[in-house]
């Protein structure tokens, strides 16, 4: 995919131009102010995968979290910290049983 860098001042001459390139192309167009990055145009597919990313992201958030708080809650129940290798050492030891 093509990354092109324009100055805002060619934004205000050539916008049509450049969502035509962004939307057509799928060129990514990085808006500069004095040679610096400032923003960025991209299509509508590109900015749709970002919402979807986003939410997976805040997804994976939420799970951690209550992954955080069950294992807390396991932890005070059990007196201290979960010891994991017993756990599945017992687990192991009541498949193997079956």
């Amino acid at each position: 995919m093509n990354n092109t860098r324009v100055s805002i001042g060619q934004i205000k001459r050539d916008i049509s131009e450049l969502v035509n390139r962004v939307t057509y192309a799928g060129e990514r167009i990085i808006l500069t102010s004095r040679g610096k990055p400032k923003a960025v145009l991209i299509n509508m597919e590109d900015y749709e995968r970002l919402l979807r990313s986003e939410s997976r992201t805040t997804d994976v958030q939420k799970w951690l979290a209550e992954a955080r708080t069950l294992s807390g809650k396991i932890a005070q129940r059990r007196g201290g910290m979960v010891d994991v290798d017993a756990i599945l050492d017992a687990s192991r030891q009541e498949l193997e049983t079956r």
